[in-house]
């Protein structure tokens, strides 16, 4: 796994491009799909409406992830830096 990281770290770059380009794509085939069967007026002229609507859903859970993992449900990052010894000293 640490060669994979190493691999993509190296390739940085080329990543970033190929996202963009992905992005293009993706944003492009949204325009030639045929919207006359559309279920709603927005999905009828609102251009990308489907790509909009799902990155700002991603948005969203991740916000809400971050957000409840920082109110208490994420560990701490020493938590296996810690020692085991007891909380409560005074009973030795």
């Amino acid at each position: 796994m640490t060669n994979c990281t190493t691999f993509l770290q190296t390739r940085q770059k080329t990543l970033v491009a190929l996202g963009w380009t992905l992005l293009v794509l993706i944003a492009g085939a949204s325009l030639v799909v045929d919207s006359g069967s559309a279920h709603s007026w927005t999905e009828q002229h609102v251009p990308f409406f489907w790509s909009l609507f799902g990155f700002i859903a991603a948005v969203v859970i991740i916000g809400i992830a971050r957000w409840l993992g920082r109110s208490g449900i994420q560990a701490p990052t020493d938590i296996y830096d810690r020692s085991l010894t007891p909380i409560c000293e005074e009973e030795e």
